[in-house]
């Protein structure tokens, strides 16, 4: 049989858009001689769509747009992820749609309720299993965490005789998760003993980027085919039912008759009822025009494969950035961004993510140059921003800071400029740029990393300011290598200038002003900011891991201490497995220290 996984690049809300590109995807697939074609998790109004799920009306409209694809689409089956309304319940569904019409529903059973998952806020969990036959194929429907329970929802659509077990997903990308997926859908297609087809959306929604990248198991667990990363594509594959047959080692049972069977799937602890849906006399069209034999199921003219080749780890970060940032500006209707440039490796990388998601063009960036700023840096902001073709603007703030001096003149220590003046001069300048904004209708993009942004490193309403965070999830010793790797793509040496990645990095707030005048070395603050913030440990945990007490104490109370600013700051792409953010809600008021 002949299967296409349809990874597609939905809009939350977008109903009727969503719609057509399912429309249009579908249409494809049959066109490849698909007998199917599935869609992503709630491909029909994005995800997630968390607390529309409790409007009414949205939920009709998102019924009104399935079927509307569903009559566009009647020579194909379809498998459609969309929110379902049913008895004062919402489900997470999966329609199977077939001759034009809905011939049944899969409702999630298994609702992730940690991280950045909060399902059962507005979802009610399904309670069987569903089984589709189609032309003597048997295709079990699962949803995104349903397959990632070892003895899960799909594991029982085997146990219940299906060759194939389809899993329709939106899995958010953090490092490391395209592995860890892989392993799983490995596993879960040996239990199995079938094929298992992961279906994963791609884009760009808020601070989640989803990195596409769907994937098809045969029953031993072997690699079929792999989709790209962070683009939309149609998998289309080819499904062989005889190698399922010889990993059981023998011919799948076969139930006959439609709807609520009187048995069960069990598998370890768990048990479900089963649902059969027979598609095969809607189906009759589909299965003709793929030149599909109904009694054999098997696929006319070539064999269809593809196996693209993970990126390398800089740059499947750089482009959960860069689709993160293009998406955000997209979706949203911001044409055009603005930022500032500080000759800085935080704002170089900035630039370049910004520039290579949304056009040279379409980015302007603002050096504001101040009593502290030097010579070189400031070239260094000119030099990345004539190498990437953006928009470059010069505004010295000089004369706007010795006005603030003076007007605060009775209120100001004597001496040294301390914390206060230094933020005067962040703070003018997240002005500028919100002015720009207003007058322009340009996006501010700030360029904070997760160092930073986690031990309070950032001024609030100064740098923080602004529209979306690009590097708000990348801590600081990732920066540079992403930097290496960006210049790596050129064009000749690459946008930022080696000074700009060698110079010890400094906020030139104050004289000689260094970072690790007042931070550890930002190698060793990583590693303290990833136990404690990614990993949850405790100080003493941390402490046992070879860091000194005192520094890990003074840490985790600048991290602590510092919630109430990352509440107020723009959201930014989550490449991490704990950003912060939906991620890590703690309250602000909170004495708890360790």
């Amino acid at each position: 049989m002949r299967i296409a996984l349809a990874q597609i690049n939905p809009t939350v809300g977008d109903l009727r858009g969503n719609a057509e590109i399912i429309t249009r995807r579908a249409k494809e697939a049959a066109a490849a001689g698909a007998a199917v074609v599935a869609f992503p998790e709630l491909a029909i109004c994005g995800y997630p769509p968390e607390d529309l799920l409790l409007k009414e009306h949205f939920l009709r409209g998102c019924r009104e747009a399935l079927l509307e694809a569903a009559a566009a689409c009647s020579d194909i089956v379809m498998f459609v992820g969309v929110p379902l309304q049913e008895n004062g319940a919402v489900y997470n569904a999966a329609a199977v749609l077939a001759g034009g019409r809905a011939v049944g529903w899969y409702r999630k059973i298994w609702l992730p309720n940690y991280g950045v998952f909060d399902e059962k806020r507005c979802f009610v969990p399904g309670d069987r299993v569903v089984v589709a036959r189609l032309g003597g194929v048997r295709l079990g429907l699962t949803i995104s965490e349903d397959i990632w329970e070892e003895d899960g929802p799909g594991v029982a659509a085997a146990e219940a005789a299906a060759t194939v077990v389809m899993n329709l997903s939106m899995s958010p990308y953090h490092v490391g998760k395209g592995r860890e997926r892989e392993a799983v859908l490995a596993a879960r297609a040996r239990t199995a003993r079938a094929f298992v087809c992961h279906v994963n959306g791609v884009g760009g929604q808020d601070e989640l980027v989803f990195d596409g990248r769907s994937l098809v198991f045969g029953p031993e667990g072997d690699l079929v085919a792999r989709a790209r990363q962070f683009a939309e594509e149609l998998l289309v594959v080819d499904i062989d039912p005889s190698r399922v047959q010889v990993a059981r080692g023998s011919a799948p049972a076969r139930r006959e008759g439609s709807g609520i069977v009187d048995t069960s799937a069990s598998v370890g602890t768990m048990s479900w009822a089963i649902e059969l849906i027979d598609i095969e006399t809607d189906s009759a069209t589909a299965l003709a025009a793929a030149g599909i034999d109904s009694s054999t199921a098997q696929p006319a003219g070539a064999r269809a494969t593809h196996i693209a080749e993970p990126l390398e780890p800089e740059a499947e970060v750089y482009e959960a950035l860069r689709l993160g940032v293009r998406d955000y500006c997209t979706k949203n209707g911001f044409k055009t961004v603005v930022m500032g440039i500080s000759g800085g490796i935080d704002s170089a990388l900035a630039a370049c993510v910004a520039a290579d998601a949304l056009g040279s063009d379409k980015v302007n960036t603002i050096s504001m140059p101040s009593r502290y700023s030097s010579a070189e840096t400031i070239e260094d902001g000119r030099e990345t921003a004539v190498r990437l073709g953006v928009r470059y603007h010069e505004i010295p703030i000089e004369e706007i800071y010795t006005s603030y001096l003076e007007s605060l003149a009775p209120y100001l220590r004597e001496g040294t400029p301390g914390v206060t003046e230094q933020n005067l001069q962040a703070r003018i300048r997240g002005n500028l740029l919100m002015a720009l904004s207003n007058e322009f209708g340009w996006l501010v993009l700030t360029a904070g990393n997760k160092s930073e942004t986690a031990v309070g490193y950032t001024t609030l309403y100064g740098d923080m300011a602004g529209g979306f965070a690009v590097l708000k999830d990348v801590p600081k010793t990732l920066i540079y290598k992403l930097a290496s790797y960006r210049n790596s793509l050129g064009p000749g040496v690459g946008p930022i200038p080696e000074s700009t990645i060698e110079r010890a990095p400094s906020a030139e707030l104050a004289p000689d002003q260094k970072d690790q005048d007042t931070l550890p070395p930002y190698d060793v603050l990583d590693r303290i900011i990833e136990a404690y913030v990614v990993a949850d440990a405790g100080v003493e945990e941390v402490v046992e891991q070879g860091f000194d007490e005192a520094l890990v104490r003074r840490v985790a109370c600048m991290i602590d201490c510092n919630e109430y600013k990352r509440r107020q700051s723009a959201p930014g792409v989550r490449i991490t497995p704990k950003a912060f953010g939906k991620d890590r809600r703690l309250p602000i008021t909170n004495r708890y220290r360790g």
